[in-house]
């Protein structure tokens, strides 16, 4: 079972991970849209097996389809993770 976790926890693995994935590290945020950090469907399912292995909270497809910033996907493995 997953134990409860931090919204500022989630947010450092997820920033750590998406850096390799974006052009300027910058743009990283809670507002920032997967779309304009040009973060694809690929990179989503390489960020839910990360998740997965960091707080043991499986995402499936239907999950993160409808994620559309970094702090909708925070908040999601939060939730999950509670």
């Amino acid at each position: 079972m997953a134990t409860a976790v931090s919204p500022s926890q989630v947010q450092e693995v997820l920033f750590k991970e998406l850096e390799p994935m974006v052009n300027d590290t910058s743009a990283i945020s809670r507002e920032a849209t997967f779309e304009d950090l040009d973060v694809d469907s690929l990179d989503l399912v390489e960020l839910s097996q990360v998740i997965e292995d960091e707080f043991g909270i499986l995402l499936e497809g239907e999950d993160v389809k409808d994620l559309k910033t970094v702090g909708e996907a925070i908040d999601l493995v939060v939730a999950r993770a509670s």
